[in-house]
């Protein structure tokens, strides 16, 4: 059965007190006392040296393993009371508010927060009654996270309703979800039964979501690496080029490209490849005189039209 985070780090904390009471515990009887492989185990243990009683980097859990037994250095030191500095105390206040609001959360977890969270508050004082003044807001409040794990776990297609910035437009379509990730932003990566292709989808442009009875049956896909950002350009996606001034030089910059030219006054001819040209239309716009879309020419002519568009709303405006 797969363990998630919350299991893990309520299991980690019983492996602190276990192990602080047990010098020298022999690696199999631990796995055993607590269900899990020695693999599981000395994954554990490669975590907990990280841990400690400061945030600032001090007091951490001195413990290490030679594979058959596992020794504690410094369990005394780490064995006193916790004393939080202001700063501290009022980013664990606010987060442990934040984390109790997520959907998903199992009510037994979020009612153990907000204990916790009651006693921290007390111990506080006035930096606790302070800190009630500061909130963080998820991205997907509204039951849109929640829908799309239940979804990914029970293998079930979604229909969305989403804001596309781009076109300006809500548009309705079914998905067949492959995996929810955050790069800034937090992110659904399914398959687009509108498009027939791979699409990514920001929760919070999601305007409504309903979980259907069909089976999700995505095609077998290859996980985009998103290490170097979400926005990775394939070779089979289609040309871009645009010309900018001295002063669009910055779109280089925002913009992943294949290559960029110099021109003679100081701009760039830059060379781009993009799933979605016509996303490109409200760059072209904001760009105004410092740059242009060269090609394709049934995109230049689009942002033509799109500019066109723009100064007759001027017209007779005082």
């Amino acid at each position: 059965m797969a363990t998630n985070a919350i299991d893990q780090t309520r299991r980690m904390l019983s492996l602190v007190t276990y192990l602080r009471e047990r010098p020298g515990a022999h690696v199999q009887d631990v796995a055993r006392a607590f269900g899990i492989t020695e693999d599981e185990l000395i994954s554990d243990l490669d975590v907990l040296p990280m841990c400690g009683t400061s945030f600032r980097g001090g007091d951490l859990l001195d413990i290490d393993t030679d594979g058959d037994r596992i020794w504690w250095h410094n369990p005394d030191d780490v064995a006193e009371p916790l004393r939080l500095a202001a700063d501290e105390a009022t980013a664990l206040l606010v987060a442990a508010r934040a984390v109790a609001t997520l959907p998903g959360l199992r009510e037994s977890d979020r009612l153990a927060l907000v204990r916790a969270t009651a006693k921290l508050e007390t111990a506080a004082g006035e930096t606790g009654a302070a800190s009630s003044r500061l909130s963080v807001t998820f991205e997907s409040e509204g039951g849109v996270f929640a829908e799309v794990d239940r979804a990914i776990s029970e293998r079930r297609r979604l229909w969305l309703r989403y804001y596309s910035p781009a076109r300006d437009e809500l548009t309705e379509r079914e998905v067949d979800p492959i995996r929810l990730f955050a790069v800034g932003h937090t992110y659904l990566e399914a398959w687009c039964r509108l498009s027939e292709a791979r699409r990514t989808f920001r929760l919070d442009r999601v305007a409504e979501i309903r979980l259907l009875d069909d089976p999700a049956a995505p095609p077998e896909l290859v996980l985009r690496d998103l290490s170097e950002g979400l926005v990775q350009p394939a070779a089979e996606d289609p040309e871009v080029v645009i010309e900018v001034g001295a002063g669009g030089r910055w779109v280089a910059e925002y913009y992943p490209h294949d290559r960029a030219e110099e021109r003679p006054d100081g701009g760039l001819v830059i060379t781009l490849r993009t799933p979605d040209p016509a996303s490109l239309r409200r760059l072209a716009l904001r760009l105004g005189g410092e740059g242009r879309i060269v090609s394709p020419p049934e995109l230049a002519e689009s942002a033509r039209r799109a500019a066109a568009e723009a100064l007759a709303a001027y017209d007779g405006v005082a």
